[in-house]
């Protein structure tokens, strides 16, 4: 049985998990692969293709991208042969930011 999610998600990623459910869905189907198929295909259960094409956020985001990958289904505007120069791209990135995020606990003391 799933685990029920307690944490609120936007009306935008439930959208969209609901969105890439169905190009699963409709991509499956229009290349006539049934879901134990599929799921045999990447080593899920029946039961996890079965979720991600309901768009249940519960399931691991690898699952889904890998059964989107499996499918045919680009993820990402930039064809694949880009992901790895992009992915470059944003490795330089994160080299030049902090390495972690904190909020300023400082007080700044502006009463002249």
């Amino acid at each position: 049985m799933s685990k029920t999610s307690t944490r609120p998600l936007s009306r935008r990623s439930i959208e969209t998990l609901k969105l890439l459910g169905m190009l699963i869905r409709a991509n499956r189907l229009e290349k006539r692969i049934s879901m134990d198929d599929l799921a045999t295909r990447i080593g899920v259960s029946r039961w996890s293709v079965h979720r991600v094409e309901r768009g249940d956020p519960s399931v691991a985001i690898g699952t889904a991208f890998e059964l989107a990958t499996q499918l045919g289904i680009q993820l990402f505007d930039a064809e694949p042969s880009r992901l790895v120069e992009q992915r470059a791209t944003v490795e330089h990135r994160l080299t030049l930011l902090p390495k972690t995020a904190k909020t300023s606990e400082d007080k700044v003391d502006d009463d002249f």
